[in-house]
């Protein structure tokens, strides 16, 4: 039954107005619904602009509505599936909010009752037509296998779902220029010390927020990383220079629980406030590249690969579990490209 709806005034008023090719059974659908009315005028039939008809026809984001009570007993079932196995909060968000709107889409529809067309359909019909990312498509379907495998016991056979393919995006880098005004803007020994460490060891932000002055391994000049992404431990060098850095800031600031501690004590730095300490960094440099602190990791590998480090070794650094991953690095180092002579010196 093909239909659609928008919001219209009508004598001074907000209405969802329903407009549709003559049909018996959904005019008397629309009769029953409180406020309804046809407008000679309009030669529409016209509804209450409320949230429960918004909802009804459609006119609220998918992101908004709730899936049926079925639906969210079943995401609640997933959440606890998902916390038994130790999976993070991150990831755990991620995969109910896809799944959330998944079953959302199939509001009317026993969960049981899904089949591989309803997840092809759910692809072309909400997340293509609504020009959705390819890795917000790809959670999707993620969460949707992992769902159906393990909470409903069900098969759902990928190759019938078209993912999408992974988009090839290099890693952005600074220059060691770049890299040196930045860590160099702040005065603040606290700011200073943790953008510093992010670069010098390649941490992610979470591992860095999750460093405890127990994991500064002094003695051996490394620092231990601990249940870092995929739940791994890795170690990481310490440079001198840092461990020197370290000292001060400990002698300045005493944390106790965790290396870089909030306002509250034993409590961790929070991590918009250190991606603020960047922006604040960027300002102070003028460098107006978008740069996030993830950049500083990219950074820290190419710089690495770029002054003869193995590959292997740099895999090992950011705690990648496959080659592919760190193999990237090598397609934004400039050590190589810097040397080929350009056909045109030669006209």
């Amino acid at each position: 039954m093909k239909w659609e709806a928008k919001i219209v005034r009508h004598r001074g008023e907000s209405r969802i107005a329903v407009y549709f090719e003559k049909d018996a059974d959904l005019i008397a659908r629309i009769k029953n619904i409180d406020g309804s009315r046809w407008s000679q005028q309009m030669s529409v039939w016209h509804l209450p602009d409320t949230v429960e008809n918004r909802i009804r026809f459609q006119l609220t984001p998918l992101a908004d509505r709730l899936p049926s009570m079925e639906g969210i007993a079943q995401i609640e079932r997933f959440k606890q599936w998902l916390r038994s196995k130790r999976y993070s909060e991150s990831t755990l968000k991620t995969y109910t909010e896809a799944l959330k709107s998944f079953l959302v889409f199939y509001r009317e529809k026993p969960v049981s009752e899904i089949t591989n067309e309803d997840v092809v359909f759910y692809n072309n019909e909400y997340i293509l037509k609504n020009n959705l990312s390819a890795s917000y498509q790809n959670q999707i379907v993620n969460a949707i296998k992992l769902f159906f495998k393990t909470v409903q016991e069900k098969k759902i056979e990928l190759d019938k779902i078209h993912r999408p393919k992974r988009a090839k995006v290099l890693p952005n880098v600074l220059s060691k220029e770049e890299v040196k005004l930045i860590l160099n803007a702040h005065s603040n020994v606290k700011h200073k010390m943790m953008l510093s460490l992010i670069y010098s060891c390649g941490l992610r932000c979470g591992e860095l927020l999750a460093l405890q002055p127990v994991h500064i391994d002094s003695k051996r000049n490394l620092v231990m990383l601990k249940n870092s992404k995929g739940k791994k431990d890795r170690i990481a060098p310490l440079s001198p220079k840092i461990l020197e850095m370290l000292r001060d800031y400990y002698k300045d600031y005493r944390p106790t629980t965790y290396l870089f501690e909030g306002q509250k004590a034993g409590a961790p730095y929070d991590a918009r406030s250190l991606q603020l300490i960047l922006k604040q960094a960027l300002q102070k440099t003028g460098i107006s590249k978008p740069v996030t602190l993830h950049w500083l990791r990219h950074s820290f590998a190419t710089h690495l690969l770029e002054s003869g480090t193995d590959l292997r070794y740099i895999q090992e650094l950011l705690g990648h579990s496959s080659s592919k991953t760190t193999e990237i690095y090598t397609h934004v180092s400039t050590k190589s490209i810097q040397h080929i002579k350009s056909p045109f010196d030669d006209l």
